[in-house]
């Protein structure tokens, strides 16, 4: 997860911590951000930068991982690699709702361009971090079950098939 901008964290780690999962706090260390003092989360220190944290996530998540971040380019990176990505408010990115976001993103960028007035992400509510919590622990059991998941033969030897 990126630490500098994660208003999730105690959700991520208290999670992790009952299902056994390792959690990497990437930021840049500007900011002092304060972690539990457990094996299972790994702080990561990455250069100054404004992408650095999404790029180191970026080069080191591996199918099955799960990445917990607003970023959509972050997010759509993620699953270019077969990972999962996960908003803070509970929404789940996939292959299917990527690309709408992404050219929403765009949109909006191009709006604040020219000078017209644009929303911003709303507040977190009670009601995001119910479902934030929903969300991870049913993305976190499927990337869990997917890894112990046997590899699916896609061909068999002729003599199978007699």
């Amino acid at each position: 997860m990126d630490g500098d901008a994660c208003p999730v964290r105690e959700e991520v780690f208290r999670v992790a911590g009952r299902l056994g999962r390792v959690v990497h706090v990437v930021s840049n260390g500007s900011r002092g951000i304060r972690l539990p003092d457990v094996p299972w989360v790994r702080r990561v220190i990455v250069a100054e930068g404004a992408d650095a944290a999404d790029d180191w996530i970026a080069e080191h998540i591996a199918a099955q991982d799960v990445c917990v971040t607003a970023d959509i380019p972050l997010a759509s990176r993620c699953l270019a690699r077969q990972a999962r990505a996960l908003a803070p408010n509970g929404r789940v990115w996939t292959r299917d709702n990527i690309g709408s976001a992404l050219a929403g993103r765009e949109v909006a960028r191009h709006l604040r361009e020219i000078g017209a007035a644009t929303r911003g992400p709303a507040p977190m509510a009670g009601s995001d971090r119910s479902r934030f919590l929903a969300a991870l622990e049913t993305e976190v059991q499927a990337a869990i079950r997917e890894a112990a998941a046997p590899p699916i033969t896609l061909w068999r030897p002729l003599t199978d098939w007699d």
